[in-house]
């Protein structure tokens, strides 16, 4: 795997941005912090850096050169918020962020960038009372995959019984492979989809949340992406 560059701006209240900026081996999730002597000193964590201050907008969202799958503000060792993520060069407009919260000195900004070809999917989901996940399988062949949870390794049923999806969005490069309405079905415990959402190749165009086709998650269920080859 090689080594990139991941680059993110992130401007906050006070009216600063954030340059961050760090080396990554690709296939290998890592902190992105700030880049020693290009607007700070040291490479800092996001969470130090602007301790008390809180995420307006989303100049540029996490972004590698090659391919990436999923980011998000790690909090205590948990998801504590989602975020959008590109590849150099096909970003969309600027965003807001998907939570408003104050930062705190151990939050940490977190990426997986991967290889271009990497088949590594990521779904990412927020419940109707605020809980951010990301689920991730790796489509091999004529099959299907259920995603589980980065952080315990759960399936979704596990991990957002009870819960209600009411946004999500994912990445893959699969695209025609794909046979699960575009990206990840929710199945439920009789075996049929009852929700799901597209999933986007970020080499060619940037993902972003959707509010269409969540649903309420029952232990059992699982999130399943099903390709051809």
């Amino acid at each position: 795997m090689a080594s990139v560059q991941v680059k993110s701006a992130l401007m906050l209240n006070t009216g600063e941005v954030v340059n961050l900026e760090s080396t990554m081996t690709e296939g290998t999730e890592t902190e992105l912090t700030t880049l020693d002597g290009m607007y700070s000193v040291g490479n800092i964590s996001l969470g130090q850096f602007a301790n008390g201050k809180s995420i307006t907008s989303i100049i540029q969202p996490p972004s590698a050169p090659n391919g990436i799958s999923y980011a998000y503000i790690d909090r205590r060792g948990e998801i504590f918020c989602i975020m959008p993520v590109a590849v150099e060069g096909v970003q969309v407009k600027p965003c807001g962020m998907l939570r408003s919260f104050v930062l705190q000195a151990g939050d940490t900004l977190r990426v997986m960038a991967k290889t271009a070809s990497n088949r590594l999917n990521a779904l990412n989901t927020i419940t109707a009372d605020g809980i951010h996940s990301i689920f991730t399988a790796t489509t091999t062949g004529d099959n299907a995959q259920s995603a589980v949870q980065i952080k315990s390794g759960q399936g979704l049923g596990e991990s957002l019984t009870g819960k209600r999806i009411a946004k999500h969005w994912a990445t893959s490069i699969d695209g025609s492979k794909i046979e699960s309405g575009g990206g990840f079905y929710y199945i439920n415990d009789k075996g049929l989809p009852i929700g799901g959402t597209t999933a986007t190749d970020p080499s060619k165009q940037q993902p972003t949340p959707n509010s269409v086709g969540g649903a309420m998650i029952n232990l059992n269920f699982v999130a399943r992406i099903q390709t051809s080859a």
